[in-house]
């Protein structure tokens, strides 16, 4: 009696090994590079203080800097302190944000969030992570963006470009923002701690895109693990 003749078996692919991060010194070389090329690097979310710049950092959550900036531009002209913000109210303050992402949520948040600095802090932005983190919309990155850009603590805040630029060289791997912190806290040296999260963040948005980087360009292409690289795009 003939036997049936067995299906073909598919190959099993076999995934990618995951590169190690770069040693230490590679990471000292990686911020000294970016230091090199922009040695004060700045947040792009305009603002004109402390509660300005919370209040812009809660409102880009989702949402571009360049968006964010073009709604608040006229906001923070006329409500630059949180009596101010109280005093516009939640539908004018909903009406100047409208073009962002979740804007009604966003504009509850900044009206509760502008009232807690008036009731348990005396209208001033409070330099401690666990009281930020209290205030209505703060979490922990809009926290450490505070901390870094008002105060000059040597805070990592992980956003998208963060994130995906220190899995991607790597400097510090992980499948969550807390993870990542973790990681380059511990492995940035501290003279570029102030820093880091901007050179990375704008690394991220101008070199290192999400769909594809621009490998042929980048300053740290040699000490970078990610492969396949980009080459240039054809004239």
């Amino acid at each position: 009696m003939a036997t049936k003749p067995s299906a073909p078996t598919k190959p099993t692919r076999r995934k990618a090994a995951v590169p190690k991060p770069l040693a230490k010194g590679d990471i000292t070389e990686v911020f000294r590079r970016f230091a090199e090329i922009d040695p004060e690097p700045k947040g792009e979310l305009e603002h004109v203080n402390a509660f300005t710049l919370l209040v812009a950092v809660v409102l880009s959550a989702q949402a571009t800097d360049a968006g964010v900036n073009k709604a608040t531009r006229a906001l923070f002209k006329i409500a630059d302190t949180p009596e101010k913000m109280v005093g516009l109210g939640e539908d004018q303050v909903r009406e100047y944000v409208k073009t962002i992402g979740l804007f009604r949520t966003k504009a509850k948040n900044v009206i509760a969030l502008s009232q807690a600095l008036i009731d348990n802090h005396n209208s001033r932005v409070p330099e401690d992570r666990e009281a930020l983190q209290a205030l209505p919309g703060v979490g922990r990155k809009t926290a450490n963006v505070v901390l870094n850009m008002a105060f000059g603590w040597p805070t990592m805040a992980v956003d998208t470009h963060v994130f995906r630029v220190s899995n991607r060289i790597p400097l510090a791997l992980g499948k969550t923002p807390e993870a990542i912190e973790k990681g380059l806290e511990a492995v940035i040296p501290k003279e570029f701690g102030l820093h880091a999260h901007h050179w990375m963040i704008l690394h991220g948005r101008y070199l290192c895109k999400a769909r594809t980087p621009e490998c042929w360009r980048c300053p740290i292409a040699d000490l970078c693990k990610f492969e396949p690289k980009s080459t240039p795009p054809r004239q």
